[in-house]
């Protein structure tokens, strides 16, 4: 539809071959494993902290080199495909993320070292971040085959593994379960999962042949794109309004609105399962629409949600402003992602600084948020987002897609 961004032209279900649905649904079986591992992860994060016998702060630090971990690996992630294709990297990937994952069980439930702790950590952030690096490069050629646009369903699922993760991680709080077994368990079944996927995925372009005309087009140079970095850029002021959710709203509601920790975890889930479902179900509209018009009203959306969340006083309404907030966050980071893999011979290094840049709101948020609720208030500091999402409305033109390469002489 002119003048509102690239969409995927539309395949007729009856017409996608076989092959690719399997590619659909086992890629969808890896992203789902992507947010089992994060989940299991966290969800025993008290266990951890008893095993080793860490405060609060000590606990933050071990999640911060894991985050660190995650940042120098997206930044070498679009080399890593470049040279060993996506398929590869997300295999080597979850391998070492989910080795590690049985390693955190291992080093804080058997040895108790705090140290060993913090390095496999490390080695999880790594692992995971380049996994998902490939993911979504992957992803996106799943998509130019299927012939719609999936890559919004594909976080659905990722989605969907840190529920199902959150639920398999109380369970065995319940029961007490020991670390070691519950992370063992937990890495054995993401890295299956994961190698057996990648199985029924089809040609990976991504590896950079030593003719191919784009062979010069390194990760230095795409940095020099304006496109790609405004694109990047917006996911920021989006990942940051995501990513802010997870870490602020039960303690907003909990401090700002008076209510207590239950509701406070209510209302996370509350926007959680807004923002999944919205992945979930969103491909046709944005076919009909397209990626820019898409954006543009999901930024609308997220700042309606937040700004009625953090300056309003009715809690009913909090309630439905988290929800309309979920809504607005859900889309832009796949789309984007969708839009720097647009072009095979690219996808690597676009995606990789996309994905850098968007990274920096994961890892910096947290604390810059935390360091501007402590002198303005914490409602008052969430409501400060939205001047990164009116940003990002601005820059969703940068969603149009990329000019056409010339093609060459022969």
């Amino acid at each position: 539809m002119p003048g509102r961004g690239a969409a995927l032209n539309q395949q007729p279900a009856a017409d996608v071959p076989v092959a690719v649905k399997h590619w659909r649904n086992s890629l969808m079986a890896a992203y789902m494993a992507s947010g089992l591992l994060l989940a299991t992860l966290v969800s025993r994060l008290p266990a951890l902290r008893d095993e080793l016998g860490l405060d609060h702060s000590q606990v933050g630090l071990l999640l911060l080199g894991m985050s660190a971990g995650s940042f120098l690996s997206v930044s070498l992630a679009g080399h890593l495909v470049m040279r060993f294709g996506a398929t590869n990297v997300m295999r080597y990937g979850a391998l070492i993320a989910g080795l590690a994952l049985m390693g955190v069980g291992s080093t804080s439930g058997l040895l108790h070292s705090s140290m060993l702790t913090a390095t496999v950590l490390l080695c999880q952030g790594l692992g995971a971040a380049s996994w998902n690096v490939a993911s979504n490069i992957q992803g996106a050629a799943m998509e130019r085959a299927l012939g719609r646009s999936v890559m919004p369903a594909l976080h659905g699922f990722f989605s969907v593994g840190t529920v199902l993760g959150a639920g398999i991680g109380a369970g065995a709080a319940a029961v007490a379960l020991p670390l070691q077994l519950h992370y063992g368990v937990m890495g054995i079944l993401i890295i299956a999962t994961v190698l057996y996927s990648t199985r029924f995925y089809g040609e990976d372009r991504s590896r950079a042949s030593k003719d191919s005309k784009f062979k010069g087009h390194s990760l230095l140079s795409t940095w020099k794109e304006p496109q790609t970095v405004l694109l990047g850029v917006l996911v920021l002021g989006m990942a940051l309004a995501e990513g802010a959710a997870g870490d602020w709203v039960a303690l907003a509601l909990a401090d700002g609105y008076g209510t207590t920790e239950a509701t406070g975890a209510l209302g996370y889930a509350a926007f959680v399962t807004a923002m999944t479902l919205t992945r979930l179900l969103a491909g046709d509209l944005i076919l009909r629409m397209g990626r820019v018009w898409m954006i543009r009203a999901s930024a609308i959306a997220a700042l309606v949600g937040l700004l009625i969340f953090a300056f309003g006083d009715n809690l009913p309404l909090a309630f439905v402003a988290l929800a309309v907030w979920g809504m607005g966050v859900a889309l832009t980071f796949p789309l984007a992602m969708s839009v720097a893999s647009d072009d095979p011979e690219h996808a690597a290094a676009r995606v990789a600084v996309v994905s850098t840049i968007g990274y920096a709101a994961f890892l910096g948020g947290p604390p810059l948020l935390g360091l501007l609720a402590g002198a303005i208030g914490l409602l008052p500091a969430l409501g400060c987002i939205s001047i990164l999402v009116v940003v990002a409305f601005m820059l969703s033109k940068n969603a149009a897609g990329y000019p056409r390469q010339p093609e060459s002489a022969s």
